[in-house]
């Protein structure tokens, strides 16, 4: 279909005639509520065969392998497999970028295989789920590592008529599909058998029973219904990344484009101001900055909490709002000039800097803190925020050198995985435990209930309290898990149940 002017009415002098293909309508083939410059549609595409295939062998693994309501080895196991077809399929290799994105997925999938933290796991899947649809995706902008993580809820319609068209493909020529009630009643046929010549081989033998109630998982309704479930979501990720890596869309093309520079005096004189107030505060403040212990016990009326917790969550803010500070100045500034680009530099360098030195102080402040009165999950995690923070201003200070940031968005997100893949790798719940046992070992002082909560990841530094205390530790009424929810921490920790409550009451009630 072409378009050649306005027929019938007079042409508007000065405009030459429209020709070319027209976008598809609604309806049409082709048609996609995504702009043809961002994401165009091909209608007649369809997936190969290898790719159909090989989801459904995957999916039916999957449901067997993997739980999503339990943090153990079967994510890292989904994960390898949904790569492993989703680029061994594909008639590309993986790019530097992309295997980056990879490893660092199955890094964060592999800690719910070995940690037991609930929160811990939780965040490193989340992570995991941003980091590898942005490595699917692709993009080098802020607009795209926003929009990638959304991108999978608005595949399905794409996907599915993708695979649809391949479904011709996986009968083989020559021969007639068999009709679904045949198929159905061959099922239950081999079902019958295996239940009923199961059931009777079971009863025959303890050991044959002891076997099968090891290796078969069970199949009650609520669990055939997750695993239906889990068999389609296992599915859509690896149609849904076989059809990115072939049709990626160019999400950059959304960024906001560049808006005309301010005048420089506009962004200039307020960022030199808070540079000066940055600057004065580091001045003033030294001595509370790293004053440490000397400082508290020297001033009157100070203590550990008040030193801590009046400024640490100050700083953060500061932190995290200088962030934003510096975002708007780089949107607004110009760069056209070499004063333009040598006055940025130095202001937005110098506010870099001395955020750092903000954020070395928040960081000392909550050590101090933890050293006086214990460690929490909350204290650790709140500790390598601000770390990761740090991290982002020195790689905002290096794009500014060479005045270009197209890789800082990608930089930001990997870092961001890079610490908490660096907090799992120090076992944060073993490090809280170690520490405050070895506040307990010091001052006889320690907060039981909250460190008999915590997860089978604390089982070693509990050896050395006392055996009537560790043993009413909560995850030791826990059951063991079945083989497919295999986790090392739980796997190791002793689950032979805690002592009657009252015996336990003492210590979970401590504060």
């Amino acid at each position: 279909m072409t378009n050649q002017g306005w027929h019938g009415t007079h042409q508007p002098p000065g405009l030459p005639p429209l020709l070319g293909p027209l976008p598809p309508r609604h309806g049409e083939p082709g048609w996609t509520m995504w702009s043809h410059r961002v994401w165009p549609l091909d209608p007649l595409a369809r997936a190969p065969r290898r790719v159909v295939v090989a989801a459904l062998v995957v999916g039916v693994l999957g449901s067997a392998l993997w739980r999503p309501t339990v943090l153990s080895i079967g994510y890292l196991v989904a994960g390898v497999m949904i790569f492993a077809v989703v680029f061994g399929t594909s008639e590309r290799r993986p790019t530097r970028v992309e295997w980056l994105g990879i490893g660092l997925t199955l890094a964060l999938l592999a800690v719910p295989a070995v940690l037991a933290a609930q929160w811990l796991g939780v965040l490193c899947l989340v992570a995991a789920w941003l980091v590898g649809w942005c490595t699917l995706v692709g993009g080098r902008t802020w607009t795209a590592v926003a929009v990638a993580p959304f991108l999978p809820w608005l595949l399905p319609a794409r996907v599915s008529a993708w695979a649809g068209r391949a479904t011709p493909e996986l009968i083989p020529h020559g021969s007639s599909a068999p009709k679904l009630g045949r198929v159905a009643a061959v099922l239950a046929i081999t079902v019958a058998l295996l239940v009923v010549f199961g059931g009777l081989f079971a009863a025959a033998d303890p050991a044959f029973a002891h076997v099968v109630g090891n290796v078969v998982p069970s199949f009650a309704v609520d669990d055939v219904v997750s695993r239906v479930l889990v068999f389609g979501m296992v599915v859509a990720f690896v149609l849904g990344g076989g059809y990115l890596v072939r049709f990626a869309p160019r999400i950059d093309a959304m960024a906001p484009a560049q808006r005309r520079p301010v005048p420089r005096w506009e962004w200039a004189i307020p960022l030199g101001v808070l540079d000066a107030l940055f600057v004065t505060f580091v001045v003033v403040q030294a001595a509370v900055l790293f004053g440490g212990h000397d400082h508290v016990l020297e001033t009157e009326g100070l203590t550990y909490a008040e030193y801590a917790r009046q400024g640490f969550w100050q700083l953060l803010w500061v932190s995290a709002l200088t962030l934003l500070v510096i975002s708007v100045v780089v949107r607004v500034a110009g760069r056209a000039s070499g004063a333009d680009r040598r006055l940025l530099r130095i202001l937005v360098g110098t506010t870099c800097v001395t955020s750092v030195v903000v954020v070395i102080s928040a960081i000392h402040r909550m050590w101090l803190y933890q050293q006086a009165y214990g460690f929490s999950v909350q204290r650790v995690m709140v500790v390598a925020i601000e770390s990761w923070l740090g991290v982002v201003f020195v790689l905002v200070a290096v794009a500014g050198v060479g005045m270009t940031g197209r890789w800082l968005p990608r930089a930001v997100l990997f870092t961001g995985a890079m610490t908490l893949l660096m907090v799992a790798a120090i076992n944060p719940e073993r490090l809280i435990a170690d520490r405050n046992v070895d506040r307990y070992e010091l001052t006889g002082q320690l907060d039981a209930e909250y460190l008999l909560s915590l997860s089978t990841d604390v089982d070693p530094a509990l050896a050395r309290l006392p055996e009537t205390m560790r043993q009413c530790a909560r995850y030791r009424d826990d059951a063991p898990d079945p083989w497919f929810a295999f986790n090392l921490s739980r796997a190791v920790a002793n689950h032979d149940g805690t002592p009657p409550t009252d015996e336990c009451a003492q210590w979970r009630s401590t504060s």
